[in-house]
């Protein structure tokens, strides 16, 4: 109630997304009517919890058929930064963990809520929402300048509609027909977890 509804743009930083069918139709809306919806969060290269992908991999194609645009962090991101950017210990493979959103680049939520069910339902979890264009402003410039060099894009294949991933390395672009730093069983695993009925354990 506090958030209220975005009028002309989303962007969603989540390490666990697990939208729901709810939370999908809400998104969708949003873009639909004309919202810019761009969301952040962990490729399945990237991910620490194979089950958590899954609730958020059978989403994808609806997210997508709305006008949302989607981006999966690569393990590789940390590649980017400075190496005395680092933490100590910090490997150069990388997993997302920030939680946070920008609502019409004036508000910004910071906190522990991922956008999954557990955060909704189950869990105790805590954020700020802070009026500040200034920071709002510097997630959106993150999502319009460096997010796509971090992160593999998710769009639909012009023609067969299949999902590809794009992946941005300086001028060049290459594109994936599956998920990227992944092998056959692995994948096979996540497609068979995403028929269960876990969603709401998610």
């Amino acid at each position: 109630k506090a958030v209220r509804p975005p009028e002309t743009s989303f962007d969603l930083v989540s390490p666990y997304l697990v939208p729901g069918e709810g939370g999908t139709e809400a998104l969708a809306a949003l873009a639909e009517r004309g919202v810019k919806v761009r969301i952040l969060t962990n490729s399945l290269a990237a991910s620490d919890v194979g089950a958590v992908h899954a609730g958020y991999a059978k989403r994808r194609e609806e997210l997508l058929r709305a006008g949302v645009r989607l981006y999966e962090l690569k393990p590789t991101a940390a590649e980017h930064d400075p190496e005395e950017k680092r933490g100590v210990g910090k490997s150069s493979s990388v997993s997302l963990h920030a939680k946070t959103f920008a609502l019409d680049r004036t508000r910004i939520f910071v906190g522990s809520f991922n956008f999954d069910a557990r955060s909704a339902r189950l869990n105790t979890e805590m954020g700020l929402l802070i009026d500040s264009p200034a920071l709002a402003g510097q997630l959106a410039a993150s999502f319009d300048n460096e997010i796509p060099s971090w992160a593999y894009e998710v769009r639909r294949e012009a023609g067969s509609g299949n999902l590809e991933w794009i992946e941005r390395t300086g001028v060049n672009e290459k594109r994936h027909a599956t998920e990227p730093g992944t092998g056959i069983l692995r994948r096979a695993w996540i497609d068979f977890l995403s028929i269960l009925p876990i969603e709401w354990l998610l």
